[in-house]
Parts: structure tokens; sequence; C-alpha cells
């Protein structure tokens, strides 16, 4: 029996990168010869095994036989005759098949170190693409190593094509495409993900509610963009320079879905694009199962976005009807997010990249202002059941509008 360390493990220590989980092959081996060395089998499609002590994942090498459609569609053989070599060869990209073994060797088949040192992201054989699944893993790799200047080879966006083509990315799971988006936003370049589906025609297939928003103009005053598809990404792109919040990012790719229902007579404008996006986003959500945090963040920032932006020309009561509806009493973090969004929104426009958003500031104070309201105070001035909601109300708009007098006054005096 020979172990080896594979796959991220590798690649991230060759690229300096901070290795999160271990993964190692066992060539030579058998499952009962795992399980009589004390291994608890895990895996129910292939051979996978938590190492006694370490809890660590050991596998069974192994080759993959394509029998049916999607990703779950392969027959498995992990026995004894199977190679270092050959269970490599069935991975997806080279950077992903190199080896080492307990003293350090690298073992480097398929020239994976050379694709490192050149920033490719190649595939490993023409098996590539009886997986569908690894369209979305090479673009989420591309989003995750973009910063460090890796691109893919042209022949393996080829394949990806080929795949998109082939209809394949048809039999992948609702669950398995968030899974991969999701890993996707946590990544330094989250756009990039978008940019290489829609360079490979699978945006159409698995997100058409963003492919839709390509080839929508925008009055090019405020977007010298113009291009909504290209908006949204400099907008994601935007966002993740300001936070790290998944869900905020996901919230700002989907905050124009409703650009898309705008009729081509009306174009560029796009009135209540906002409102016309939730039933969009709750759709596409629904889908593919994103989680009900994202979406009600996603919501909030598609209804919400416009009036954050005018911020300043907002009454009191506006500004407190929309702290309600927000329900920031309750989650007063969710004003950062929407803050977060709103000012990546700004950012997201070319020329726009440094923009300022005072508005962010303007709010939060009037959300401080009027969250010093005491309720317990009007209770004790004799107000009961309906109307304390109705006076907590009238004392939040009085806070909000004596902060607007102030600011205006301190304004004036400059």
């Amino acid at each position: 029996m020979k172990i080896y360390l594979v796959g991220g493990a590798v690649r991230d220590t060759l690229l300096n990168q901070t290795v999160v989980d271990k993964d190692y092959m066992v060539v030579g081996s058998s499952v009962e010869e795992m399980l009589a060395q004390g291994y608890q089998q895990v895996g129910k499609d292939f051979p996978v095994f938590l190492h006694p002590q370490t809890q660590q994942e050991y596998a069974l090498a192994r080759t993959e036989r394509k029998t049916g459609n999607g990703y779950q569609g392969f027959s498995c053989d992990a026995s004894k005759a199977v190679t270092l070599e050959d269970d490599l060869l069935r991975r997806d990209l080279t950077i992903n098949a190199i080896a080492q073994d307990e003293h350090g060797t690298l073992f480097d088949p398929y020239n994976g170190i050379a694709d490192i040192n050149a920033k490719i992201l190649r595939h490993v054989s023409a098996a590539f693409v009886e997986d569908p699944l690894r369209v979305l893993r090479v673009a989420r790799f591309a989003a995750r190593f973009h910063h460090l200047g890796f691109t893919i080879a042209a022949e393996t966006m080829q394949l990806m094509t080929d795949i998109t083509a082939s209809g394949e990315l048809d039999h992948l799971t609702p669950e398995r495409v968030w899974q991969e988006c999701d890993k996707a936003l946590a990544s330094q370049s989250p756009q990039v993900f978008f940019e290489v589906l829609r360079q490979c025609q699978a945006l159409t297939v698995l997100f058409p509610e963003i492919d839709a928003l390509f080839g929508v103009p925008q009055p090019e005053k405020w977007h010298p963009e113009i291009d909504t598809g290209i908006h949204t990404l400099l907008v994601l792109q935007q966002t993740s320079l300001l936070t790290s919040n998944k869900a905020v990012r996901f919230a700002s790719l989907v905050h124009d879905l409703g650009k898309a229902l705008t009729p081509v007579q009306d174009w560029p404008k796009h009135y209540g694009h906002g409102q016309k996006g939730l039933p969009v986003i709750k759709k596409l959500c629904a889908r593919i199962k994103v989680p009900n945090e994202y979406r009600d963040l996603a919501l909030l920032v598609s209804d919400q976005h416009q009036n954050i932006h005018n911020a300043f020309e907002l009454k009191a009561e506006t500004i407190i009807k929309l702290f309600d509806k927000a329900d920031l009493w309750r989650k007063p973090q969710r004003l950062t997010d929407l803050l977060v969004c709103c000012h990546g929104d700004i950012r997201g426009r070319t020329g726009f990249e440094q923009a300022l958003y005072p508005q962010a500031e303007y709010l939060q104070q009037c959300f401080q202002t009027a969250a010093q309201v005491d309720v317990q105070t009007i209770i004790a001035a004799g107000f009961q059941g309906a109307e304390i909601k109705q006076q907590l109300q009238l004392k939040r708009i009085q806070c909000v509008n004596e902060l607007k007098f102030r600011l205006a006054l301190n304004n004036q005096t400059c």
C-alpha cells in the first residue's frame, strides 16, 4: 500500500496559498484492508475513508467510466490494479493532478507544475467532457486564481463550450450548481466565474436571468459602460472589494435583474426595475436552492436600492418606512449590508470605481437617531395597544426630521 497527498493541498502549496484540507490517495489497497486497519468508510459512490486518528480523507485510487448522463453517470473501479497515473488521469485540471509521497517527492505525469508556472488552467485528458460539473469547477478556479494571473487554456474553453452544446449541463442538480456558485462568491474575483460561464455559453443554461441582462442598454450619462450585463459584473466586482460577505455579493449580482424585463421601446430607461426584479429573484433562488438569508437580502436590495441612492431627497416618513420594510429594528446588520450593495452599485460603472457614497453615512445616522427612541417611555406615558406603535413611528420620524434640520443648518454654516 502506498499513500500520496493529492489535489488541492499539493496545488496550493506550490502556489504558496493556505492549505485548508488535505486529501490522500491510497494505491494498492482494498476496502477490506482499509477497514482492517481501522479506517471508517464514508463514501457511497466510491471508497473514501476517514483516518482513525486524524479523521482526514483517504480514497482508494480509482478510474471512472462514463455510463450515463450528468456528473453522477459513472462506474468506478477501485481495485488494487489502479495505478497512481490512472487515478490522476481522471482528474479535471493538470494543476489538480499532482501527487506527493511521504518523502515530499512530487509525481506530475501530466505537467501540472509547468501549468502552474505558466498560470494556465488546462484539462488533463479528453475525458474532461464526460463530467458537466467541470464547467462550473473550472469557472470557479478561474475566479479563485484570477488575481494570480491564471487563464483558461483555449482548448479547455472549447471543451467547456462543447459540454454546454451537448446538453449535459441540464443534468446537474440545483444543489451542485449552487454549491459551485457559492464557492465562487467566496473567491477574490467572483465576477470571473460568471464571465467564464458566459464565454462557454453556459450562463444562458445555468443562470438565464443574468445572461438576459447582456445587450440591454442603460443611459450613458449614468452608465458609461451602457450594457446592463457588464454593469452587473462590475457591481459584483466592486462589492467584493468592499466585503467578503457572500450574501451581500449575491445580492449585488441580482439587484438589476428587473432591467431585462423593460420593454424595448422604453430603453435605455428602466422604470420600476427594482420591483420588477423581485419575482425573477424569487424564481432564480427557488430553482437553484439559494439559502433564505441570501434570497431575503437580495429581494431587499432590489426593492430599495433606488430609494437608498436618493436618500437625501427622501422624507423622514419614507426613511422610517424603509427601515420598517427592512426589519432593521430587529436586524440592524441589514442596513450595513444594504449600504455596501448600494455603494458597490455606484462604483460598478466605468470611471466611477472610486466614487464616494455619502448616502451610507447619512442613513446610518438616521437609523442610529431613530433607534434611540425608547418604547418604554411611550408606554409609561399611558399609550396602549395600537397607539404604542403609532407613537413610536411618530417619534422616530420626528428624530429623523430633527437630524435633517441639523445637517441642513450645518451645511448652510459651512
